[in-house]
């Protein structure tokens, strides 16, 4: 098992920037199924295999997810026909938005074009303001779907910022001990959560162990350091790791901190013949948050979309 990278960013185009597309694929004149629109303007947008693979946080692809909003407000506008179950075709309204629209749209401008297509509860919404005041405050154009993983995103960047307070404020064993839990949570040490915090003044350099099988021959040493933003470790200390390692004969570990690194450890540890694994404060945090370490689910939110085979 290994620890996962970071987040990448996503390489898939905004859903209006996916309008022009669907539109070209359907410009030939004939009908396709939605899952051929999704896949002909994929190719025609140029995604590659690493933007198709691209998963939302619940479940589907992201490609086809935008493309499905890019269809949904074209048919919405009028330039995307529905003659059967499933199957499209474009308008003469559509082929004249081509012609007007070549270079496609950015947030600003399907805003400003496909906004009177929408209900009212979805184009704006009515308040007030501090003074009391009525307001009126438009809608943004992000799909619903990407709205709600937004939103849980920022929730959770509060809830990182706090969980790695705390952990900077422990006690050095308690934070020992909460990574040997992220570790087993995270499948290392087998179903029998295999796995112990010895660090302690006679520690020899580590703090935890991992058995990665039941005779502990495949074992993972971890170290964890508990330091203040700012106080970042050093290839010194990624060294005296390393030499920890040799000692115990292994060949792996984990090295955790609630700081970050110094680009000379990141280079020493890439380069060492040891395998040794680099976590800082803010991978640590999204981490637990991940695999339920140290938090605890709120409250759960299910979304709903057409299921396409039942009306075939």
């Amino acid at each position: 098992m290994s620890i996962p990278a970071d987040e990448p960013v996503s390489t898939v185009p905004i859903w209006p920037a996916l309008v022009v597309p669907v539109l070209k694929v359907l410009s030939s004149g004939g009908t396709l199924h939605r899952k051929d629109v999704f896949d002909a303007a994929a190719d025609f947008a140029g995604l590659s295999a690493d933007a198709r693979a691209e998963t939302l946080s619940s479940g589907g692809y992201r490609y086809e997810q935008r493309m499905g909003w890019a269809l949904s407000n074209a048919l919405k506008a009028g330039w995307i026909e529905r003659p059967s179950r499933g199957h499209y075709a474009i308008s003469d309204a559509g082929r004249r938005g081509l012609q007007q629209h070549p270079g496609g749209f950015d947030y600003a401008q399907a805003r400003e074009f496909f906004a009177p297509f929408w209900p009212d509860t979805r184009r704006r919404h009515t308040g007030a303001d501090a003074s009391g005041d009525t307001i009126t405050i438009a809608v943004d154009v992000l799909d619903p779907v990407e709205q709600i993983e937004d939103g849980i995103n920022r929730i959770e960047e509060e809830v990182g910022e706090e969980l790695l307070s705390r952990l900077r404020e422990s006690h050095p064993d308690f934070f020992e001990q909460a990574v040997v839990d992220l570790l087993l949570a995270m499948g290392y040490g087998g179903a029998e959560q295999r796995g112990k915090r010895i660090g302690g003044p006679n520690d020899e350099g580590v703090d935890g162990i991992i058995d990665q099988d039941a005779l502990g021959l495949d074992r993972i040493y971890v170290q964890a350091k508990r330091y203040k933003d700012g106080n970042n470790i050093g290839r010194e200390t990624i060294q005296a790791f390393v030499g920890a390692l040799h000692g115990f004969g292994a060949t792996r570990g984990v090295f955790l901190t609630t700081s970050a690194f110094t680009p000379g450890a990141i280079d020493y540890a890439k380069n060492v013949q040891s395998r040794v694994i680099l976590i800082d404060g803010q991978r640590l945090v999204a981490l637990m948050i991940k695999y339920r370490v140290g938090v605890q689910v709120r409250q759960t939110y299910a979304s709903v979309e057409i299921d396409a085979d039942f009306f075939e």
